[in-house]
């Protein structure tokens, strides 16, 4: 390597267009995963979670142990603030999207829902994931990364 820094051409990189609210909640209903971003002793912490859409509320299972689920239970059932994140970006090529939204993550606790939640969404990791939230959508925001023309 010749020690000299390596220049980046700005008009080679893509264009972003922004999604409406429509086309962004489409693009998180068919991704698997997502990361969810809550504040933990005043900061943010972030983990990653498998989630499904339904009549527009993001759901995600956690443990009743979990930092997540704790701060969602003590909030007296108003919501806590919370961001969720998915996007499908390619390497490569540097297109895809992003979407990201804003809202107030409760507990589930009827049991109908509940057991639907359990039959529909399978948690990636092999533990006991007794917690079902919602993340009721108030903002949502997305982009779109395409090739610069």
């Amino acid at each position: 390597m010749s020690g000299a820094a390596h220049e980046l051409d700005d008009e080679s990189g893509c264009d972003t267009v922004k999604l409406g609210r429509q086309e962004s909640l489409r693009l998180l209903a068919g991704a698997t995963y997502g990361r969810v971003v809550f504040t933990h002793q005043a900061l943010p912490a972030i983990r990653p979670v498998n989630h499904l859409l339904d009549d527009g509320m993001i759901i995600i299972r956690t443990r009743l142990s979990a930092q997540l689920a704790s701060i969602v239970r003590a909030d007296g059932g108003t919501g806590e603030v919370v961001a969720y994140e998915a996007d499908e970006l390619d390497p490569i090529l540097h297109t895809g999207w992003s979407v990201v939204v804003t809202g107030f993550a409760r507990s589930v606790t009827d049991p109908t829902r509940v057991a639907r939640y359990r039959r529909l969404l399978r948690p990636w990791v092999n533990k006991t994931m007794n917690a079902v939230i919602e993340i009721e959508p108030k903002i949502v925001t997305g982009i779109r990364l395409v090739p610069h023309p």
